[in-house]
């Protein structure tokens, strides 16, 4: 469907990309932005997503995501060509056209994110604080990753839900049990990982030449099995992608125990997003991680 492009957001994005915009089509966005797909007077198609009320700082901080996630040369990403913070804040990213996936889209998903866990970052945390979905996300290194995972991800977020009302008594105790034992609940000691922290199957796309490329991250350092239990949580990625992940970098002993674990914080930014219909898969994974 094709619209008249909005004035003032037109307007900044072609100072920012030095031409002018012949015209805008609507595009998917996402759960949270709108977006656009422009054709530019020089020729250039652009991807842009914009919201009104994003928080301050957003775009920049995905623009900074998908430049970390880049510089480990593992899997492609969209290249930024822009960031806007005036009304509406604006992120403009280069067009991909999808194409359909190759018969080697797996193996080299896969293995690509082997690669990208295996690009080693300083530590746990990041240098700046991001954003998951529409939640601040605090990166604030710590040296370990049990105390980083249960301080910056899970209790941060716990709290939120208590507070919002949309946690039962009985699942707020079960996640302080996995917190007081994450240490011998989080397996063996590994270095931090170079995590795209938001890995659904919504987030990895084809490109023109039907291999893999990831959008929408939520970066940081952090445990490689994050990463592959945000992918197990609601499907999307097939039986190869695993195998080839495990053949190019083997995990360590015990980790599909480990699954339910860190699917807890992806849930709890579900209960936080989405309201209280997740509560029990949360409660669920929480025993879950205690169990194994």
């Amino acid at each position: 469907m094709r619209e008249r492009p909005n004035d003032a957001l037109t307007t900044a994005i072609a100072s920012a990309l030095g031409a002018e915009v012949r015209s805008s089509r609507t595009v998917s966005g996402g759960d949270i932005n709108r977006a656009l797909c422009l054709q530019l007077v020089d020729g250039r198609r652009v991807f842009v997503k914009y919201n009104a009320r994003s928080a301050v700082g957003m775009f920049e901080a995905e623009a900074r995501g998908l430049a970390w996630l880049g510089e480990a040369s593992a899997l492609p990403v969209p290249a930024v060509l822009a960031v806007g913070s005036g009304s509406p804040p604006f992120l403009a990213l280069e067009w991909i056209e999808s194409g359909r996936r190759g018969a080697d889209f797996d193996e080299l998903l896969g293995r690509g994110l082997a690669a990208l866990h295996r690009a080693t970052p300083k530590g746990f945390g990041l240098d700046h604080d991001n954003f998951i979905g529409s939640l601040a996300q605090d990166n604030t290194p710590l040296g370990d990753w049990p105390r980083f995972y249960a301080e910056r991800r899970i209790a941060p977020l716990m709290r939120d839900a208590v507070d919002a009302h949309l946690l039962p008594s009985a699942t707020q105790r079960l996640l302080e049990d996995v917190m007081a034992r994450m240490a011998e609940l989080v397996g063996s000691s590994e270095p931090p990982s170079r995590l795209h922290g938001d890995l659904w199957g919504g987030n990895s796309m084809s490109g023109p030449d039907g291999g893999p490329m990831l959008i929408d991250p939520a970066v940081y350092g952090g445990h490689r099995e994050v990463d592959l239990a945000m992918m197990r949580l609601f499907g999307g990625f097939g039986a190869r992608v695993f195998a080839a992940y495990e053949e190019a970098h083997p995990l360590s002993p015990g980790h599909e125990g480990r699954v339910p674990l860190y699917q807890l914080y992806p849930l709890l930014v579900h209960v936080l997003l989405f309201g209280g219909g997740y509560v029990g898969q949360l409660a669920h994974a929480a025993r879950g991680a205690l169990e194994a």
